[in-house]
């Protein structure tokens, strides 16, 4: 079981165009500068869906479609397969179950559901809700569609590759987030046969990378729990197809921290305008990882998915926005009395922050009788301008401590 070029290319001819579209390459003058290379950005996020699952699951359900291999199909998924199977299977008219992890962010549940498919919930994470479907693929008329051990999904995601080699022909390297490496195989295969030259570098998250050690062992490696903000690409393993096309493709794999991950949507967001999920951020954390040398390089992240829940990215943004000093915490010790939160309300107010929490503490074992502390949750523009508001309270004479 394996893919070709030739399967490649036969999926790019299948695809309903109302179904999958040829998403836009932009270059980031911004994430140039960041990296030392010239980066284009595949905005695969911007795929119908919001994601590359909709390749995939385009190509194979077109084929159980043609062959009448179903009466129903059944997929398990974090999210975005969820909604690339969902999709495909109203547009074929096959009627589709798709088992998702409790955990499964709310926007993919709902989303999954308006295309039609019926959604179970099941489990605490993408292995549970797979063994589950296919324990239902197993009743007469259904057919399970994997989410990446599937050559007709590889296929379908490896167009992928065929349209970068032709949008940026001077392409030197692609870096591809992984998951269960559907993706990166799809695309690695189609590049080793029309660009042989150019650099496929994977990028997984660190608290769910299995292909290093994978690699390492020479077999499919799995974990049992993954902890990631990049669910999307938390599928604890890798398959035997999947891990026989990254061998023999994929040039380096390196991984990164939920830190890096949280620090590249922030930064996709801010500097190239692109709202993208944990996933999808996977790439430009890479780039951008000193484990990974881009410079002078002509470079093609691509951004495959851009589902994120709300909840998660203010998550996200808090966490980002702590990192760089952006949001401040400060613990000031005071005179407990009247007017004392003025005066440094005011002294902060003076520096251009804007202060959006203050609490008061009074119950605290090292204060002496008659003190108090002041908490500010304080945004700031930056490092520098954070170190300029606590050298203003220091010069007023409190003391003070920044507590994140």
């Amino acid at each position: 079981m394996t893919v070709d070029v030739t399967a490649i290319r036969a999926a790019r001819e299948r695809f309903a165009t109302d179904i999958v579209r040829e998403t836009p390459i932009e270059r980031s003058r911004s994430l140039s500068e960041l990296s030392g290379a010239d980066v284009r950005l595949k905005m695969e996020h911007l795929q119908r869906t919001g994601s590359f699952k909709t390749r995939g699951a385009s190509n194979k359900l077109s084929r159980v479609a043609e062959a009448g291999e179903a009466e129903r199909v059944v997929a398990a998924s974090a999210g975005n397969h969820a909604q690339g199977v969902a999709l495909a299977a109203a547009h074929e008219g096959i009627p589709s179950t798709i088992v998702m992890p409790k955990t499964a962010p709310q926007m993919k549940v709902n989303a999954t559901r308006g295309y039609g498919a019926e959604v179970v919930l099941h489990g605490a994470g993408f292995q549970d809700a797979l063994a589950h479907a296919e324990e239902l693929a197993d009743e007469p008329g259904s057919l399970f569609v994997h989410a990446y051990d599937d050559p007709d999904i590889v296929a379908g995601q490896g167009t992928l590759g065929l349209e970068i080699a032709e949008q940026v022909p001077d392409v030197d390297a692609v870096v591809v987030p992984i998951g269960g490496g559907g993706l990166i195989s799809g695309i690695a295969t189609a590049l080793a046969a029309v660009a042989p030259d150019v650099r496929v570098v994977g990028v997984q998250a660190e608290e769910a990378a299995t292909v290093p050690e994978s690699l390492d062992k020479g077999e499919p490696v799995g974990v049992d729990e993954t902890r990631t903000i990049a669910d999307g690409i938390a599928t604890g393993g890798i398959s035997e197809l999947t891990y026989g096309l990254i061998e023999e493709h994929v040039d380096e794999v390196v991984t990164v921290s939920d830190d890096e991950i949280s620090h590249a949507i922030l930064t996709l967001l801010q500097r190239a305008k692109q709202l993208v999920e944990g996933a999808g951020a996977t790439s430009v954390a890479g780039m951008l990882s000193p484990d990974l040398d881009v410079t002078d390089e002509t470079v093609v992240p691509v951004l495959c998915g851009g589902n994120i829940d709300m909840s998660m990215l203010q998550t996200v943004l808090t966490h980002a926005m702590t990192d760089r000093d952006q949001l401040l915490r400060l613990r000031v010790r005071i005179d407990d009395e009247p007017g004392e939160m003025a005066r440094l309300s005011d002294r902060i107010a003076a520096e251009g922050a804007n202060i959006r929490h203050v609490r008061h503490d009074r119950a605290v074992e090292d204060l002496r009788v008659g003190e108090a502390y002041l908490v500010f949750r304080v945004v700031t523009s930056g490092r520098e301008h954070a170190s300029g508001i606590i050298s203003a309270v220091r010069d007023q004479g409190y003391e003070v401590e920044r507590v994140n």
